[in-house]
Formats: C-alpha cells, structure tokens, sequence
C-alpha cells in the first residue's frame, strides 16, 4: 500500500512523499531511502501529502513543528509548483485552514499556483445519487471565498471533488 488511510480522521501524522513518473517499471524495486543511480525522469514529479492539522490526534506542540517545517518547505521548496489545500465540504475551513491560507498568502512564492479543493462535495446530501446529487453549501462556498479573500489568495481557483458521483 502506499500510504495507510483510516475512516476517522486525523490518521496520517507524517509527511508523506510520492515519485510519480520517475523511473517507470521499477515502482516494487524502489523502497523509501534507496539511492536510486542515474538521472531523474523529466516528466516526473513528487506529491507530498501532509498531515490534517485540525484533525490530527497529537499535541499542540506537534501541530506547531508541522506548521513550522510546512511553511519553509512552502518559501523554500525551489522546484514546488503547486499546492492543493484539501477541506472538508461539509464542515467548511476550520482554524488550521484559514492559519494555512494566511501563510500560504504571505509565504507562497509568487511562481507557485495555490488551489483549494473542497473534498466530499456528495456528502452533503443524505442518499445522494446521480438524480440527487450532494453539493456544497452555498454558506460554506461563500464563507472560503470570503476568507481567501482576507488571506490574499482571493484569484485561487476552488475546485469540488467527490469520491463517489461525477
């Protein structure tokens, strides 16, 4: 498996990194730490999956190295080209969220693209369908784009995702 993944929250409380596309066909050979000889593939990339800071079960003091380590990686990544923030479309941005945004508003180089991505966007109906599809709620919707606004990454695209309809 590629990462371990829980239904409840807060699971995932260390950095995660992928190689995508770099060196195909070798995937199972290839395990974390290994130094892989010769040059890096041209279409390859990395994602980097960072902990739910609202939701992770740590202390305070954890939460703070986290936020401190993403914020050089945010300034300081020279090859970093773009960064979706995942929130959660039924609850709507919660105090980590707007701290991220207020940091990626004053941090993020301006040669990096910032995206929010609002997850579970077919949650939000009971017994959604493709007839009855869930959607984000107009209050949520409007509440991110207001604070994007207040955090200076108000032109960020918002895009919605679901798990299960289209």
């Amino acid at each position: 498996s590629l990462a371990y993944t829980s239904k409840r929250p807060g699971k995932t409380q260390q950095f995660n990194y992928f190689a995508v596309n770099d060196k195909p066909g070798k995937e199972k050979e290839i395990k974390y730490g290994d130094d892989v000889p010769g040059e890096k593939d041209p279409d390859s990339f990395y994602i980097v999956d960072l902990p739910g800071f609202g939701f992770a079960k740590v202390p305070d003091y954890q939460k703070q190295q986290w936020a401190e380590f993403m914020g050089e990686y945010l300034a300081n990544r020279r090859s970093l080209r773009v960064v979706f923030h995942l929130v959660d479309a039924r609850h709507g941005l919660i105090d980590e969220d707007t701290t991220i945004m207020e940091q990626v508003g004053t941090g993020l180089p301006k040669n990096v693209a910032y995206v929010v991505v609002l997850t579970k966007a077919d949650k939000n109906v009971r017994k959604s369908s493709n007839n009855k599809p869930g959607k984000v709620s107009v209050d949520i919707l409007n509440s991110v784009r207001e604070t994007m606004k207040k955090c200076k990454v108000g032109n960020s695209p918002i895009i919605l995702t679901s798990a299960e309809t289209k």
